[in-house]
């Protein structure tokens, strides 16, 4: 008996497709998890029902083990006292036949009762054993929802970080490091420059002062024998 037609429902075939087709996962767990949960008050209320049966099979089975046993010791107090005399012999005989009777009738409905009792009792077994496999699939689908939401909201915060470091990436460390790199080069290019004029500047006033060092010295030769012509040396 399977009262369980939705048992394995998350893991179907359906929920995997609906998935790939980007549908909510932590949506239809939670729907899985509602509808296990229905399917367990159901077979909770089937294992209480039937579990209610096969109790009174077994009392009702007890009851009549019990009047058989009672039949039977009327039989044998009807034949005692007929063999003391107390009671006509013809008399008892009939009245235990009777007991008798009564007695197997009863003993019969008890080994009814009894299978009764035996088939209830394995129906509450299997409905056990298909609540104990729901309550595992209720507590493993519970906790791959916890990591579910958990992994989700992992993923939307690294996304989200992901995100904006790509931004920054493109849109403005990467930029800000070209500029930089470019004013970088002109400023060595304009180093480079003033070094090269300051080069040619030192160039052309050496140049000068050779020039005019060599008639600077002829001149004050010039000088010194005019000098010595006058007898001013």
């Amino acid at each position: 008996m399977n009262i369980f037609k939705r048992l394995l429902r998350i893991g179907q075939a359906e929920i995997h497709s609906a998935v790939d087709k980007m549908e909510d996962p932590i949506r239809m767990t939670e729907q899985g998890i509602r509808e296990m949960r229905a399917d367990l008050e159901k077979a909770l209320e089937s294992l209480a029902q039937i579990k209610a049966m096969a109790i009174r099979a077994k009392n009702d089975k007890t009851k009549k083990q019990t009047a058989a046993q009672d039949y039977e010791n009327k039989a044998i107090l009807l034949m005692t006292k007929a063999s003391k005399g107390e009671l006509d012999m013809e008399q008892a005989e009939k009245l235990a036949k009777e007991a008798l009777a009564l007695k197997e009738s009863l003993l019969k409905e008890a080994s009814t009762l009894a299978e009764q009792q035996e088939v209830h009792e394995k129906s509450a077994d299997e409905i056990q054993k298909n609540i104990d496999i729901l309550k595992f699939n209720i507590t493993k689908w519970e906790n791959e929802l916890k990591t579910l939401r958990s992994r989700i909201k992992v993923s939307k915060a690294t996304k989200e970080v992901n995100k904006q470091m790509a931004q920054i990436d493109s849109n403005s460390t990467i930029s800000m490091l070209e500029r930089m790199k470019e004013k970088v080069e002109e400023e060595e290019a304009l180093a480079q420059a003033y070094g090269d004029i300051a080069k040619k500047t030192s160039s052309v006033d050496e140049e000068i002062d050779k020039a005019i060092g060599s008639d600077a010295g002829k001149v004050n030769d010039d000088l010194d024998e005019i000098k010595r012509k006058l007898g001013m040396l």
